[in-house]
């Protein structure tokens, strides 16, 4: 059996092909159309799918949906009358879309198959429906590495659900309990992502980014007036202060005088008082996904604990609940976003509706997220020669060889090599890389590559065999979903002077021998590189500490600010063109930035809308 799973409408729109129970192909819209965040119909990610598993349109048995269109304006609706008169407007302006486009959401997901794929087939016959929540666990538990394990979903909201906890065994899944909108994790975190003067569904991980700068002074407050947390990890929220239940804006007046004033308007400064935030609902995240996890575990007995939603990206929690060892294994779906809903629908469909058999993989079935398109050398060469751009085409032995070198002169490498990830980490197929050991590698890859704010981290990338040696970690992070902090004989004694530095001045004091990915608080966002899922990636980093005796590279997204991580070798030289990068490796073919035609380099300071 072929299924097709799609998620679109709202944002991270993606397409996923399982095969008899397989993942054989997934893709994010954006990364194809190049619009952040795309949320329209996944119409070149399908074609991907397709493509790569070499399939017709008649070989697809089902197309299931990732959540429940109906239920969802069914929530919209009792939310007016659970609010009315207040949010009247909000509503009115609202309800036309609903009636226009997504209460007739299934005529329209027909319709767009039919006119891009193909009117001869009864598409309406094929289309299933799968419950958000649902769609989100099954991403999560069925390509775990575990026969059965307990499934905690935490996101903004689905239909109804923000908060779910599952139990699977085998190819099933049943979901035992479910915390219901508005009370929602997920829409806290946003509400001060709101605040801090950040873009909502985008600029949570800043706000966990920006944590570390800051201290906790807030949680009393928000513990009194904004939470309350239960012993089991189940909440509730004191609706006073929001206004994402009758409004466009995610906190009022009232939240306003609470926190001393009017949120942050984007662009503006950053000041100690968002840092202080920051950090404050990042430890109220963490309160609650830890009791969320014991209670859980207590309730179930189960060992193993699967992790998928918006919340289970935020890897500072993750790393917390996996140091204190409430499970003795955690797994987290790389997409945990809504990107992955497509893969969980399909799978659910396969496993749940079809009853095919799950095989459980040793590592997991996800293939290191490597689910995207690639190209061959030959493809790769006549793309570069189109757009252009003057390189190399090296051996293998002599790829790793010029490129370790450049990594270790300082110099910052695009990497795109291989499938594309899918999710919102790169992971060694289209990243950006450089030395570690360097105390201005940081700051220069934000302001002069990635066009960011100065205050954002990067992750190392280090090889799994290692990984001991230079983190407090004893389990593999391949998705770079964990946080753990630097071993302590990595570790910079900081100077008296330093310790007594607030906000952001604390980016500038190296605190540790890769001062480049640790934070200030030591922390760093791990990423495991593992010979079986990414043979070319573990060669390069082998052939780094080969020269430099450090096997770790800071690993970031190859993109800009604002702009999908590339997907084709032409995006790639675009990219780099429009960059400070000075060495682009496309496959086998290296190009440097100096022997490049001038006329072919760009501004992307401003290409991009930012995020």
């Amino acid at each position: 059996m072929n299924i097709l799973g799609i998620s679109a409408y709202y944002h991270d729109a993606a397409a996923c092909l399982v095969m008899s129970g397989e993942i054989v192909a997934a893709g994010q819209e954006e990364r194809f159309n190049r619009k952040k965040h795309c949320a329209s119909f996944p119409v070149q990610a399908i074609k991907y799918c397709l493509s790569q598993a070499n399939l017709q349109i008649s070989d697809i048995d089902y197309v299931v949906f990732y959540d429940k269109p109906f239920l969802k304006f069914e929530r919209l609706f009792e939310t007016y009358l659970a609010f009315a008169p207040r949010g009247f407007q909000s509503f009115l302006t609202s309800l036309p879309v609903w009636l226009k486009d997504k209460l007739f959401q299934k005529k329209m997901i027909i319709d767009e198959l039919s006119e891009h794929l193909g009117k001869e087939v009864d598409w309406a016959a094929k289309l299933l429906f799968s419950e958000h929540h649902l769609s989100h666990a099954a991403s999560a538990f069925f390509p775990s590495p575990f026969e059965e394990a307990a499934v905690l979903t935490m996101d903004g909201v689905g239909e109804w659900t923000t908060t779910s906890l599952a139990i699977g065994k085998g190819n099933q899944l049943q979901v035992h309990k479910e915390i219901k909108f508005p009370h929602s994790l997920g829409l806290l975190y946003s509400a001060f992502t709101y605040y801090t003067g950040f873009k909502v569904n985008s600029g949570e991980y800043k706000v966990m980014g920006l944590a570390p700068y800051g201290e906790p002074k807030y949680v009393d407050l928000i513990k009194e007036h904004l939470i309350e947390i239960r012993d089991d990890g189940s909440f509730h929220l004191n609706m006073d202060y929001f206004s994402y239940c009758t409004d466009l804006r995610m906190t009022n007046k009232k939240f306003d005088q609470l926190f001393g004033g009017p949120p942050r308007k984007e662009g503006d400064a950053l000041t100690q008082r968002e840092m202080d935030l920051a950090a404050s609902v990042q430890a109220i995240t963490e309160e609650v996904v830890i009791k969320l996890a014991q209670g859980i575990r207590k309730e179930t007995g189960l060992k193993n604990l699967c992790l998928a939603g918006g919340v289970a990206l935020n890897c500072v929690a993750n790393g917390k609940l996996l140091g204190l060892k409430v499970f003795d294994h955690i797994w987290v779906q790389p997409a945990s976003g809504d990107s992955g809903g497509a893969i969980g629908a399909a799978l659910a469909v396969s496993h749940m509706m079809l009853q095919q058999e799950r095989k459980v993989a040793a590592t997991d079935g996800m293939k290191g997220a490597y689910l995207g398109p690639e190209y061959t050398s030959e493809d790769t060469v006549n793309r570069l020669s189109k757009a252009g751009a003057v390189f190399d085409l090296l051996s293998d032995d002599e790829l790793f060889e010029v490129t370790a070198q450049a990594l270790a002169d300082g110099k910052a490498v695009g990497w795109h090599q291989g499938r594309m990830e899918f999710g919102p980490r790169a992971l060694g197929g289209r990243s950006i890389i450089a030395d570690p050991r360097s105390p201005t590698v940081q700051k220069q890859l934000n302001l002069k590559v990635k066009y960011r704010e100065s205050f954002r981290p990067f992750a190392p990338s280090v090889l799994s065999e290692d990984v001991s040696d230079w983190f407090q970690i004893d389990a593999d992070s391949p998705y770079m979903l964990m946080v753990a902090e630097v071993a302590k004989d990595k570790q910079l004694v900081m100077p008296e002077s330093a310790k007594s530095l607030f906000g952001i001045d604390k980016l500038n004091v190296p605190r540790s021998e890769i001062p480049a990915v640790t934070h200030v608080d030591y922390s760093a966002r791990i990423q495991t590189v593992h010979q079986e899922t990414n043979p070319r990636y573990h060669r390069l980093i082998s052939a780094f500490k080969a020269k430099t005796g450090c096997p770790v590279l800071v690993n970031t997204s190859f993109n800009v600010r604002g702009e999908p991580i590339v997907c084709t070798p032409e995006d790639a030289f675009h990219c780099f063109m429009g960059t400070e990068i000075e060495v682009l490796v496309v496959g086998n073919c290296v190009l440097k930035k100096e022997l490049q035609n001038p006329a072919l380099l760009l501004d992307y300071k401003g290409k991009y809308e930012l995020d």
